[in-house]
């Protein structure tokens, strides 16, 4: 039975990885300039930074909060998938979002890049919580 449960685990990581792999692929480069991004207005790459450092920080407690509320609700195994793949979804999002700032060398961009990523990719990760955990959210 250990053994099923393992398997069924490994699968489980899998196919979240995979799933991963396509939520964020529409993710492209350019998050600071996409129709959704919290600064558009920003022009000035220190305003451009300042938005988009407080639009990752209310992004980011937005899904600790959706997380928590998920862990509070969640039993055993369900609870324990859930911890493994957010860690391994916050690996993605920075390696990601690390790969992408890379595109722009030394350039003034590259700040508001990884930013901007950051804060798109949990914004997302945080609609796919929701979504995916919205039977448990109703509880």
């Amino acid at each position: 039975m250990r053994q099923k449960l393992i398997i069924l685990f490994q699968h489980s990581l899998s196919f979240t990885f995979f799933f991963l792999l396509v939520v964020a692929a529409p993710c492209s480069a350019q998050h600071m300039n996409g129709p959704d991004s919290p600064c558009t207005n920003a022009v000035v790459t220190s305003d451009k930074v300042s938005c988009l450092s407080k639009a990752k920080d209310a992004s980011d407690a937005k899904l600790n909060s959706v997380y928590q509320s998920l862990r509070n609700r969640l039993k055993d195994e369900d609870a324990d998938r859930l911890l493994e793949t957010q860690r391994i979804w916050i690996k993605y999002r920075d390696a990601n979002c690390s790969a992408e700032r890379a595109l722009y060398g030394s350039g003034t961009a590259t700040h508001p890049v990884y930013l901007a990523c950051i804060e798109a990719m949990t914004r997302a990760r945080t609609k796919e919580l929701q979504i995916t955990y919205s039977v448990r959210l109703k509880d």
